[in-house]
């Protein structure tokens, strides 16, 4: 397993009975987590200043025990962030990816050369943030503008404002077709796809669009490229399956790795299942 130690705010207090019980910058949460089956290890912990409880209907909303700001921010993986608990139990960051972001400005740092990065599926910009402040130039896509929004306050807040980055608000796949045909390459992609949604060319499904959207993105790979990653929060889509597609569409070549992704249990052996990642390096 990958275990993502840096991850400076935030701590996994406990986790027990479906939840897990979080510090975010000072705040407690305490948020649903369907792999969690065990107990708790420390019940007299659990006094979060907020709850997400799950409706029957699939869905859930905020309760607050105590104030909480509407937003702050939190250092993760030694990068700022604005959080703030969202309509559907999130936060805006996943510590978690902490992990990955280390990879980035690492690879990118060590290139000593320019590096652009195709971000898909980017969220609030964890991965952006990361390879901006590594020197990196981004293209950051996500369909939702409301993302893409909060992700340029974030490289805003880490001081990367001037950065060469664009934000584009479109359909992944649709982007990525766009730019094989004009003729765009980069050094590094990363992807966090989501295991269902909708869109402008319509229903996504991850386990009948996931391939061929991969295919796509080696093409848009240049003649000298540093790394590919894609990370998957799918419950039942192993590390195996992501790290099969690297190797299909990437020839066997260069040096492939995956693994879950997971959050240690504060003073404790116990650690918290965060999703998968599969990664490629030239």
């Amino acid at each position: 397993m990958y275990i993502a130690n840096h991850t400076d705010d935030y701590t996994v207090l406990d986790t027990g009975n479906g939840d897990k019980l979080e510090n975010i910058g000072g705040i407690i949460l305490q948020r649903p987590d369907p792999q969690v089956i065990w107990e708790p290890s420390n019940p007299a912990l659990w006094k979060p200043h907020g709850v997400y409880d799950r409706s029957q209907s699939g869905g859930g909303s905020w309760r607050f025990i105590k104030k909480v700001p509407e937003r702050w921010v939190v250092t993760i993986g030694g990068l700022k962030f604005f959080v703030r608990p969202t309509g559907f139990k999130h936060i805006g960051v996943f510590p978690e990816q902490s992990f990955n972001w280390d990879y980035i400005m690492q690879r990118i740092s060590q290139s000593d050369r320019p590096v652009n990065m195709l971000n898909l599926f980017a969220y609030t910009g964890g991965a952006t943030v990361a390879a901006l402040s590594a020197g990196a130039s981004v293209v950051h896509v996500d369909a939702a503008k409301s993302m893409n929004d909060w992700a340029k306050e974030n490289v805003k807040l880490a001081g990367l404002a001037n950065s060469p980055v664009r934000f584009i608000a479109d359909d992944c796949h649709k982007f990525v077709l766009r730019e094989q045909r004009r003729g765009h390459s980069y050094d590094a992609i990363v992807m966090d796809p989501p295991s269902y949604g909708r869109s402008s060319s319509g229903v996504w499904k991850i386990e009948d669009a996931l391939f061929a959207l991969v295919k796509d993105c080696v093409k848009l790979l240049s003649d000298n490229p540093l790394f590919f990653i894609i990370n998957s929060y799918t419950t039942g889509l192993s590390d195996v399956v992501t790290r099969n597609m690297l190797s299909l569409c990437l020839g066997g070549s260069g040096k492939l790795e995956s693994d879950t992704l997971v959050l240690p249990q504060k003073n404790s052996d116990i650690y918290l299942p965060c999703g998968t990642t599969a990664r490629w390096q030239a």
